[in-house]
């Protein structure tokens, strides 16, 4: 891919370099130093800290860093080829590859049909390019189809015995909670919920308190606690479940790990040999902007300081290379034997290594740091029209945010009219059809504890095609047909 590569330098270089710090602002060098963050710090809540306590006051500032590098920012959203007729605020459901991504995938998908080329290959090589951006070993970097992929692949190759237990919360998607179905029904695990909290109203601290007491609950009822799954973010509400502070729980308890972290390549800069997890998986295709049917799997391979835990007992479910002795060695390719299962379409790994690299030479850090902004703006400004109490996301603690944001747009008028399925829809439906920059969102339905029915907050993504400007116009709309749907 040295052709690709040196395109990329390329277009870095006529995009104002945007991995050299070097051709920084100094607004945009102290801009990163005030909201950059390492896996345990905080994020935003010095910039926070620093103004009024009103949320204009707090959502001026944001929005004043964030156009202090507009020309930069506007280079990065130059990379993509979206319709320029509508405004594309559904990431977390799917991205949009940028134009070199979609060149190399034309490139060798014409490459492998002259050469008549195979696919059989665990994709060493290209693990090797991007394992570096996600902090681990190539060993422990695995190419899946999706995140529903790699969560069949951790929780269905333990050797669960019946009375397991595994903890996790009542807001996990379809693409846990099914591998964790069949585990029940297959091997007789059972599966402990938490009712997860939703809104501004929790820390950190929380959902560490949450877990610890379901597990001491579970423990003095003599169950077998074996487990922890839980999704960072949750895709429901939008809230960072914090891998590290929960990371303390299961060393504490000498647990597994399983985190459906379908949002996190793409969005979040994080170390996962630092946060030592088990499992993580997340998508190749939404906020990492890579092909459909890609997926990043990390899967531990190494007894490390920060989980000294023994590996967990694993065995491969879908792959065409196994053998067991090599299974008990230290260099030994776990994910490979993911990565490896007949003849892939190595023109869809091609396309996501690139997009890796692409995201490695904007830099992740500052990718990750522009998305929470942009997030954070615009959870501001919804407090600001409906009122802190109509958010589902939490906004003030730094180490429960994510990129999507969930509210409730009817919460100034009829707020049980959010558990309207219908209404909701609609709402989603006129934001693209009634409005000149036809806003794409969506829905998602989940509990909420004391409601009588499941809430259909209506979820937002940003990323790097969008700008202060859009969130303003965004917020308008959202408020004017609100007004209309009383």
């Amino acid at each position: 891919m040295k052709h690709n590569n040196a395109e990329m330098h390329a277009v870095g270089a006529a995009h104002g370099e945007l991995g050299d710090p070097r051709h920084w602002t100094a607004k945009r060098r102290d801009f990163l130093r005030i909201l950059g963050y390492g896996a345990g710090a905080a994020a935003l809540g010095p910039l926070v800290a620093c103004g009024s306590s009103s949320a204009a006051t707090t959502a001026e500032s944001l929005r004043e860093q964030l156009m202090k590098d507009e020309a930069f920012w506007t280079s990065v959203q130059n990379m993509f080829t979206l319709n320029p007729d509508k405004t594309f605020m559904n990431i977390g459901t799917a991205g949009s590859m940028p134009k070199l991504v979609l060149d190399v995938f034309d490139t060798e998908n014409r490459k492998k049909a002259a050469e008549s080329g195979n696919g059989y290959s665990n994709h060493l090589a290209l693990r090797q390019a991007v394992a570096p951006g996600f902090g681990v070993d190539p060993e422990e970097l695995a190419f899946s189809a999706n995140t529903s992929s790699g969560m069949c692949h951790a929780i269905l190759g333990l050797d669960w015995k019946a009375g397991d237990v595994v903890v996790t919360t009542n807001h996990e998607h379809g693409g846990g909670d099914t591998p964790l179905n069949i585990a029940k029904d297959r091997y007789g695990i059972e599966i402990s919920r938490i009712a997860m909290p939703v809104g501004n109203n929790q820390t950190a601290a929380t959902y560490v308190e949450l877990f610890e007491q379901r597990i001491a609950q579970l423990k003095a009822a003599g169950k077998n606690v074996r487990a922890m799954m839980w999704s960072s973010p949750t895709y429901k509400t939008g809230t960072m479940l914090p891998i590290a502070d929960l990371m303390g729980v299961v060393k504490k308890h000498g647990l597994i790990s399983i985190v459906d972290g379908a949002h996190l390549p793409g969005m979040m800069a994080y170390n996962y040999a630092d946060l030592g997890m088990d499992f993580m998986s997340g998508a190749g295709h939404k906020w990492q902007c890579g092909p459909g049917s890609t997926g990043i799997l990390i899967i531990r391979n190494k007894v490390r300081a920060s989980n000294p835990l023994p590996l967990p007992k694993w065995f491969p479910v879908h792959t065409s290379s196994y053998n067991a002795a090599d299974r008990n060695t230290t260099a030994y390719d776990v994910a490979g034997s993911v990565t490896t299962c007949g003849s892939t379409h190595t023109p869809m790994f091609q396309a996501l290594a690139q997009a890796c690299q692409q995201w490695d030479s904007i830099g992740r850090k500052k990718i990750e740091t522009y998305d929470l902004t942009l997030a954070s703006y615009l959870k501001e400004k919804i407090a600001e029209r409906w009122g802190v109490e109509s958010l589902y996301s939490p906004k003030d603690d730094p180490k429960l945010l994510s990129a999507l944001t969930s509210f409730n747009p009817f919460y100034k008028n009829n707020k049980d009219d959010i558990m309207d399925s219908a209404k909701s829809s609609s709402f989603v439906a006129r934001m693209l059809s009634d409005y000149p920059q036809h806003f794409i969102i969506r829905n998602a339905n989940f509990a909420v504890i004391g409601a009588p029915k499941d809430h259909y907050g209506v979820r937002v993504s940003t990323h790097l095609w969008h700008d202060a400007n859009d969130v303003d116009k965004l917020v308008d709309a959202m408020w004017d047909l609100a007004n209309k749907m009383k």
